[in-house]
Parts: structure tokens; C-alpha cells; sequence
């Protein structure tokens, strides 16, 4: 998992991506390439 500023750009790399707020923090997951996972916070 990475840990950066801007969660746009993340967002960006995949159209399966979604970004979703857990526990305070940003995060991307994606379903079907768990390595494009990323939080932010």
C-alpha cells in the first residue's frame, strides 16, 4: 500500500479504482488489482 499526498493521481491509474474514507483516513482500493491500493492520512 502507498502512502501519498494526492489521492487524484492514484485515482487516475486504474478505472476500477474507488475512493472511499475508513476510520478517518482516504484510501483507494481496487477490486480488481489489489496494487493499486493507496490511503491517505
Amino acid at each position: 500500500m502507498k502512502v501519498v499526498n494526492s489521492l487524484k493521481s492514484v485515482k487516475l491509474r486504474h478505472k476500477a479504482c474507488r475512493v472511499i474514507r475508513r476510520k478517518g483516513r482516504n484510501y483507494v482500493i481496487n477490486k480488481m488489482n489489489p496494487r493499486f491500493k493507496a490511503r491517505q492520512g
